[in-house]
């Protein structure tokens, strides 16, 4: 009532110059004031828990929103952007309108994925066979399911039966010329931790590998994102089917080092992705005293050893590294199961060095790519079934190259070459006839006619950084026949209304 009655008298108009007035308020707010902040705290509850409360919830939110948005690292920032490779932009798309020979004919035609679904009969077949007798384990004890073999902790680096599997298995479909050993081998969760493994253990931050181009453009996301290290691209040429020489190791090797930029190793892939040739021996032996002269390490990517089909010799570098007199612990080989046997959803990758560091260091970063050991005990039994590898491999090789054969058949018919190959699960396709500018920039335009009005995606060279337009890496392994008429097709009508 005494705060009301002074007020009222405001309002009203009554009282008098003082009663009417707001001094009395004032006066009257200010002593409730002392006397609150001279009264003593209560006591706490014993029984309470609860923090005391230090600023209002308003505050807070007022403290909050005038800060901004919670911010991510500078590592992350750059990986949350939309990628601006036409790479992963011709992925992208193809998932918002993927083609279905039977539910959406008009869909866009996947060419941009290196995976193959040739052999998924014989995968299926040994799979409903062989599946939960790979799994069920027997315990030495009483004969019965041990539980504990899959489902405890076991080595990150890979069990020593599967490592032993592997060996054998890398030996054989490499032409049983060369020999690899279990305990410089380390199992990872598919070909991409493989690859970032091995650069973490071949170089620091800012050092770069030297890498013949055309490459696949995965290399960037798999190398680049997490370890700074450096990609500089080797060019090679048409006139020598795309073919690294020592002539432009030296040159790349030379400008890098002019830059400023410390150069740790070599990068290649054999067969070669996106062009499919196979690296003859001499060249790999000319790749290998470079880098033993330059003092540099050699990382062989041979994840497509066993899906070749021409008559040229697939080599790995170990055999090399072991038939000369060279310093081994410089040679590293990079495998998985994603393209001989068809199971990219397995996530089985391979690392295999000669260097001791290098596979210490690398069992150590298992821990955060581990594969896991049920899909280990599966390939146990999957790797030492010869029969049935033997079979698979025949079969795998030749249907690449039946595919292989309808596909090149058909863009020659249109008038489209083929570069040269004889590995891999794609072919590298010369479309410069199509383009409107001899340039990069006809080059993105003609990739983009193919997405949007042909309804095909293929890799284009500029992804891949070739330095000659118009070139195109096109997968073929997971293609029905009667998909690749439809394929020609579109690129003949695409061919028709660019010349009208």
């Amino acid at each position: 009532m005494r705060l009301i009655v002074p007020l009222q008298g405001v309002v009203q108009g009554r009282g008098g110059l003082f009663v009417g007035s707001l001094i009395p308020c004032c006066l009257f707010y200010f002593l409730q004031l002392y006397l609150k902040r001279r009264r003593s705290p209560p006591p706490p509850d014993s029984d309470s828990t609860e923090l005391p409360r230090t600023s209002s919830r308003s505050s807070l939110f007022t403290r909050g929103n005038s800060i901004g948005r919670v911010r991510v690292s500078s590592r992350a920032a750059p990986l949350a952007k939309p990628p601006d490779s036409p790479y992963y932009i011709g992925l992208e798309r193809v998932k918002t309108d993927p083609y279905d020979r039977v539910t959406n004919r008009d869909g866009i035609i996947q060419l941009g994925l290196a995976e193959s679904t040739l052999c998924f009969d014989l995968l299926q077949r040994w799979m409903s066979d062989n599946l939960m007798e790979s799994l069920m384990i027997q315990s030495d004890v009483d004969g019965g399911f041990d539980v504990s073999s899959i489902a405890m902790y076991q080595p990150f680096e890979g069990l020593l039966e599967v490592r032993v599997a592997f060996a054998d298995f890398m030996s054989r479909i490499m032409g049983g010329n060369v020999s690899f050993d279990p305990s410089n081998m380390v199992i990872t969760a598919g070909g991409t931790p493989a690859v970032e493994v091995l650069a973490f253990c071949l170089a620091d931050h800012g050092n770069a590998f030297l890498i013949p181009s055309p490459y696949y453009p995965g290399f960037d996301r798999d190398i680049k994102f997490r370890t700074g290290i450096e990609l500089i691209p080797v060019h090679c040429r048409s006139s020598d089917n795309f073919t690294v020489t020592v002539s432009a190791l030296e040159q790349s090797l030379s400008q890098a080092r002019k830059r400023g930029s410390k150069v740790s190793g070599i990068l290649f892939s054999n067969p070669s992705n996106p062009v499919g040739n196979i690296l003859s021996r001499e060249t790999l032996h000319a790749i290998l005293s470079f880098a033993q002269e330059k003092n540099i390490h050699v990382i062989s990517d041979e994840i497509f050893a066993g899906s070749v089909y021409g008559d040229k010799e697939f080599v790995s570098m170990a055999e090399v590294a072991a038939s000369g007199d060279f310093d081994k612990s410089r040679v590293h080989i990079i495998y998985g199961l994603s393209k001989d046997l068809s199971l990219p959803g397995f996530r089985t990758g391979v690392i295999y060095s000669f260097h001791e560091d290098v596979v210490s260091a690398a069992k150590k970063l298992m821990r955060f790519c581990s594969m896991p050991v049920p899909v280990q005990r599966i390939l146990i039994s999957l790797l030492s079934d010869t029969r049935f590898i033997e079979e698979y491999m025949a079969a795998h090789r030749q249907r690449i190259r039946d595919k292989h054969f309808l596909f090149v058949e058909g863009l020659k018919q249109l008038g489209i070459p083929c570069a040269e190959s004889g590995g891999g699960l794609y072919c590298w396709v010369d479309m410069s006839s199509l383009l409107t500018s001899y340039s990069e920039k006809g080059e993105l335009e003609l990739f983009e006619k193919l997405l949007s009005v042909a309804k095909i995606n293929a890799t284009p060279g500029t992804a891949c950084y070739c330095i000659e337009p118009g070139w195109f890496r096109c997968c073929f392994t997971a293609l029905a026949d009667e998909d690749i008429p439809v394929i020609m097709e579109r690129i003949k009508l695409l061919a028709e209304s660019s010349t009208s």
